[in-house]
């Protein structure tokens, strides 16, 4: 891809090398909009100010945004405070209404499912060319790399250079602690194939709660990002869609002034060394089996407390043998030692039988004997 650096986007950011986007995750008024924003004036003066005005949203009913009635609020925050602004379109006829109030917009990104849909990407494409605004693209709903870089590719085809990604999770199928699974590895992997390509961090929306937003942050400075996107509210409590991961104005400025460690990126450095990039991919990996080890197990005492109430044995033989010959038929496939699948099953199993040996203990009935015996 032949990308042009955001550090030569604009004369207001100073040839900087970091990019910091803040503000609401919706503009839902005009009063809300400039009181975030004057907030933000007066702390930390981040380069961009984002505010979404076209929502698009998992269920109908919630608030989807004030659509392009808020363009002439971002044009008066540029003009009264000297913020750019940014907002997320997802189809021709929101890059339309920015082209019809010139000099409301200086950045718009694609979110996770518009860019989800190559064909929302691909009908989004020659607007853009002709809007001739920088184009941030965040990453699909799901882990898939090769989408990401798809979106990415099918906007520089059509001619646009002005190009960065934003990294904002993807979508967990279980429950999580946070609102999206960081996958390191994936953002890790786009920098590594296109190294002269931004990538933007977005804690907000991995963390989707702000007791988390400081240390993915860091890890996202740690990793060497070219920038962070957060999102500020001057009332969270008040806000119409993602109150609990909008940072006050205040508690904004104390994370970028006080809180977060800078590593003092520079940009053509190399993104992280080969030895850190891939322990970075184990930790990410190692994680992710914890936290689905954790949910395995929240299940087998689900099943435990079934067995109590219904006098069931543990032992279940069928159910083991069955576990042994899908899990040796499938880690086959994948190129793994049969042996080692083998150990890791019989140390899950094992610790699973002691889960529900104890719950049984608990209900004041005989242990049972938990030798070859399987739990779910």
């Amino acid at each position: 891809m032949e990308v042009i650096h955001f550090s030569q986007w604009y004369k207001e950011l100073n040839g900087s090398n970091f990019l910091t986007i803040a503000g609401p995750c919706s503009a839902e008024s005009e009063e809300q909009l400039y009181k975030t924003v004057e907030k933000l004036a007066a702390k930390h003066h981040p380069q961009v100010i984002r505010a979404g005005i076209w929502k698009p949203r998992t269920r109908p009913g919630s608030f989807e945004g004030v659509g392009e009635r808020a363009l002439p609020w971002l044009k008066g925050v540029k003009e009264k405070y000297g913020f750019l602004t940014a907002v997320e379109v997802a189809k021709p006829d929101h890059v339309k209404a920015i082209m019809a109030i010139p000099g409301s917009v200086d950045i718009v990104w694609l979110g996770a499912r518009t860019v989800t849909n190559p064909f929302s990407v691909q009908e989004l494409a020659p607007y853009l060319k002709e809007l001739n605004l920088p184009v941030l693209v965040k990453n699909p709903l799901h882990p898939d790399l090769n989408l990401w870089i798809g979106a990415l590719e099918r906007l520089n085809k059509a001619g646009i250079k002005k190009l960065a990604a934003i990294h904002r999770g993807f979508y967990p199928f279980e429950n999580n602690k946070l609102r999206n699974i960081p996958k390191w590895e994936i953002p890790i992997e786009l920098k590594t194939e296109f190294p002269e390509l931004p990538i933007i961090g977005d804690p907000s929306h991995i963390a989707g709660d702000v007791c988390f937003i400081e240390e993915i942050a860091q890890k996202f400075l740690d990793l060497n990002f070219d920038g962070l996107m957060i999102e500020v509210h001057y009332n969270p409590a008040k806000a119409l869609s993602d109150a609990k991961q909008q940072l006050t104005p205040e508690e904004f400025d104390i994370l970028i002034e006080d809180k977060l460690i800078f590593r003092h990126p520079q940009f053509g450095a190399d993104f992280i060394n080969e030895l850190d990039k891939y322990r970075t991919q184990i930790d990410s990996i190692d994680y992710q089996l914890l936290e689905l080890l954790s949910k395995r197990m929240e299940l087998v005492k689900k099943i435990g407390d079934y067995k109590n109430e219904h006098q069931i044995s543990l032992f279940q033989i069928d159910r083991w043998r069955k576990i042994r010959e899908t899990r040796l038929a499938f880690g086959s496939k994948l190129n793994l030692n049969s042996d080692f699948i083998l150990k890791i099953l019989e140390i899950v199993h094992k610790e699973s039988i002691n889960i529900q040996s104890k719950q049984k203990n608990n209900d004041n009935k005989k242990e049972p004997n938990t030798d070859n015996q399987t739990t779910d």
